[in-house]
C-alpha cells in the first residue's frame, strides 16, 4: 500500500513537472517579445487609436480610417527608406525638400519641352537617384557626418527649388500639365482611388503597403539586409569581413532618393501643380516616424515594420485631432511628446537588450 502511494505521488510528481527547457524557452519568448524594436509604437499605435475612438465620434468611420490612412502613407514611404538608412547609421535631412525637387523637375521638363508625362517622371527620377548617390558618395568619400551634409544638400535644394522655379515660370508655383499626354495614365498609378465597400481608399495607400513589405524582405531575407544591420552596428568590423560599407550607405541613400521621387510624383499628379516652398520640415516628420518605430539614432537597431506604425500614429493624430475638433497646434505637441517617450524607451530598451545577451 505504501509502494503504491509513494509511486503514485511520483507519477503526479512527474506529471506536474514541466519539460526540461520549457521554463527557458518561455523565458527567451518573453524576452524576445520585449526586444522587439516597435514593440513601444505599437502600444503607442493602440493608446491613440482607443483615445479617438473615446474622443471623436467622427474618427470611428470607415470614411475617416481611409483618411488616416492617405496621411500616414504619404509620410510612411518616405518612413521605410529613411527607417532603413538610420538603422545603417545615417540621416538624410534634404529627404523633405527632394520630395519637392522631384515633382519640380518632373512638372518643369514636361511643360517647357512638351514631353509625354511619363517621359518627365523617368528624367526626375534620374534626377532623384543622383541627388541621393551625391549625399552618399560626400558622406562616405569625406567621412563627414551626414548630418551636415544632407543639411548642406537641404539648403542647396531649397535655393534650388525657388531659384529654378522663378526662372523658369516667372512665379512660386508650376503650371499645370493635366493637358499633358500620359498624364491620366500617370495620375492613375500614383494618384488614383480605389473603392472598396464604398470607401474610397488613396492608391498611395497600397504602394506604402508594398514597400513596408518589400522593405522588410530586403531587410530580413536578403544579404543586403544582414549588411544594413552590420553596417550600422560596427562600420569598421563590418569592413573587416568584407562588407562594402561605401557601398552598402550610396544606396541606401539612393533608396531615399527614390522614395522622395515617388512621393513626389504622387504630389504632382495629385494636385497638379506645385509649389516650390513645398517639403521644408517634413524631414523631421520621416525621420521621426522611424525613431517611434524603433529606430534606433545610432544605427544596428530597427524594423521597417516599425516605421509603418510610427507613420500610422502620426496620421492617427494628424487627423484624429481634426476630429475631435481640438487646436491643431496640439498635433506638434503631440508628435513631440510622442519622439520623448520612443527615445526614452528605446535606450532603456536597448541597455536591456546588452544586459540579457
Amino acid at each position: 500500500m505504501t509502494a503504491t502511494t509513494e509511486t503514485t505521488g511520483t507519477t503526479a510528481a512527474k506529471a506536474t513537472r514541466k519539460a526540461p527547457g520549457e521554463n527557458e524557452a518561455s523565458s527567451s519568448g518573453l524576452a524576445a517579445l520585449i526586444r522587439r524594436p516597435e514593440l513601444t509604437s505599437l502600444l503607442g499605435a493602440v493608446i491613440i487609436f482607443a483615445l479617438f475612438m473615446i474622443v471623436a465620434p467622427a474618427f470611428r468611420s470607415f470614411d475617416a480610417f481611409a483618411t488616416v490612412l492617405y496621411a500616414s502613407s504619404t509620410i510612411g514611404i518616405m518612413a521605410v527608406a529613411v527607417g532603413l538608412l538610420m538603422i545603417g547609421n545615417e540621416f538624410d535631412l534634404s529627404a523633405g525638400v527632394a520630395v519637392t525637387t522631384a515633382a519640380l523637375a518632373a512638372t518643369m521638363l514636361n511643360y517647357n519641352l512638351w514631353l509625354n508625362s511619363w517621359v518627365g517622371a523617368g528624367l526626375a527620377l534620374l534626377i532623384s537617384l543622383a541627388i541621393g548617390f551625391f549625399n552618399g558618395y560626400l558622406v562616405t568619400r569625406t567621412k563627414i557626418a551626414s548630418f551636415l551634409i544632407t543639411l548642406a544638400a537641404f539648403l542647396m535644394l531649397q535655393g534650388l527649388n525657388l531659384a529654378v522655379t522663378k526662372l523658369v515660370t516667372g512665379q512660386v508655383a508650376t503650371p499645370i500639365i493635366s493637358d499633358m499626354e500620359g498624364f491620366p495614365s500617370a495620375r492613375a498609378v500614383f494618384a488614383s482611388t480605389v473603392t472598396i465597400f464604398g470607401v474610397d481608399v488613396r492608391v498611395t495607400v497600397f504602394w506604402w503597403i508594398l514597400f513596408v513589405a518589400l522593405g522588410s524582405w530586403l531587410l530580413y531575407k536578403t544579404k543586403f539586409g544582414n549588411w544594413i544591420f552590420a553596417v550600422g552596428g560596427d562600420e569598421d568590423a563590418s569592413r573587416a569581413v568584407g562588407v562594402p560599407v561605401k557601398r552598402v550607405k550610396i544606396i541606401l541613400f539612393m533608396f531615399v532618393g527614390f522614395a522622395a521621387w515617388f512621393v513626389g510624383m504622387h504630389n504632382l499628379f495629385m494636385f497638379d501643380s506645385i509649389q516650390a516652398g513645398q517639403g521644408v520640415g517634413n524631414e523631421f516628420l520621416y525621420i521621426i516616424a522611424a525613431v517611434i518605430g524603433g529606430c534606433s539614432m545610432t544605427g544596428g537597431r530597427g524594423t521597417v515594420i516599425g516605421t509603418a506604425i510610427g507613420a500610422l500614429i502620426f496620421g492617427m493624430v494628424n487627423q484624429g485631432i481634426v476630429y475631435a475638433g481640438w487646436n491643431p497646434d496640439w498635433f506638434m505637441f503631440f508628435l513631440g511628446a510622442m519622439l520623448l517617450f520612443a527615445v526614452l524607451t528605446n535606450n532603456r530598451f536597448e541597455k536591456f537588450t546588452k544586459e540579457r545577451s
